[in-house]
């Protein structure tokens, strides 16, 4: 009895800590929003590694936005929420709630792997520092190498950003079939992640319907911010009850 108090003083831990964690990913989720609508809205950005550092010399802060910074920080925040969710759902979907979890820390694991926002910024400061113009061209060189493995809509990080989407709509029927969270959660989950699934497909494989992979973007980026501040008050209210349903 004393053990399973203990563990579910624990769960109703990491329950709060997957709640807080869901809210900064709405936040983050959504200055991600407003900024793209700000500005140009090219979401392909296929420029060279001497444009990229350029762009980073002079504001550091947008260049590796527009090298999927803030997308690289968002997936790292989403694990406690996976964790969270898999600890809500772990005895009644223990089978799908575990595999949804590993393939978002695969999926994580690939797209930290690849992505290119902090060596590129790296490769800014020897480029910009470097006293030789042999030198400066085997440093653009590398950031070439980089930016063929990781910049935004490339080959390179369509691996991770698949798998972080099936995980995502996998967790979410989760919780659409569970009796934690309201089926509209899990419902604008589904919906959204697969929505921003087809985003991914279409800037990857087929740039040039640019528009129509925005029109998939939007509504489901809004879903996606739906299902992210849904799943936090849930967590929250979860983790400071007396008792949860696990």
């Amino acid at each position: 009895m004393k053990k399973m108090i203990e563990e579910a003083f624990q769960w109703r831990k990491i329950y709060r800590l997957g709640g807080y964690a869901a809210i900064f990913s709405f936040l983050l989720t959504l200055a991600d929003i407003i900024y793209g609508s700000a500005t140009s809205g090219d979401i392909t950005l296929q420029y060279t590694a001497i444009e990229a550092f350029n762009e980073i010399n002079q504001n550091w802060l947008i260049g590796l936005y527009h090298l999927d910074l803030l997308n690289m920080i968002n997936t790292i925040v989403m694990l406690p929420v996976y964790y969270a969710i898999y600890g809500a759902h772990k005895r009644k979907s223990g089978p799908i709630a575990t595999l949804s979890l590993i393939l978002a820390i695969i999926g994580t694991t690939i797209f930290l792997a690849n992505n290119a926002a902090l060596p590129m910024f790296q490769l800014t400061q020897q480029y910009y520092t470097s006293p030789s113009e042999t030198q400066r061209t085997q440093i653009a060189a590398a950031g070439e190498a980089l930016l063929a493995r990781g910049a935004h809509g490339g080959l390179g990080v369509f691996p991770g950003f698949l798998i972080l989407s099936l995980a995502g709509v996998s967790m979410a029927f989760v919780m659409y079939y569970g009796d934690v969270f309201p089926r509209r959660t899990g419902l604008c989950g589904v919906i959204g992640n697969t929505l921003l699934l087809v985003y991914v497909v279409l800037v990857t494989f087929i740039p040039g319907l640019q528009s129509i992979a925005v029109a998939m973007a939007a509504p489901g980026g809004l879903l996606a911010l739906a299902w992210m501040l849904l799943t936090g008050r849930v967590l929250i209210k979860n983790g400071s009850m007396n008792e949860v349903n696990q």
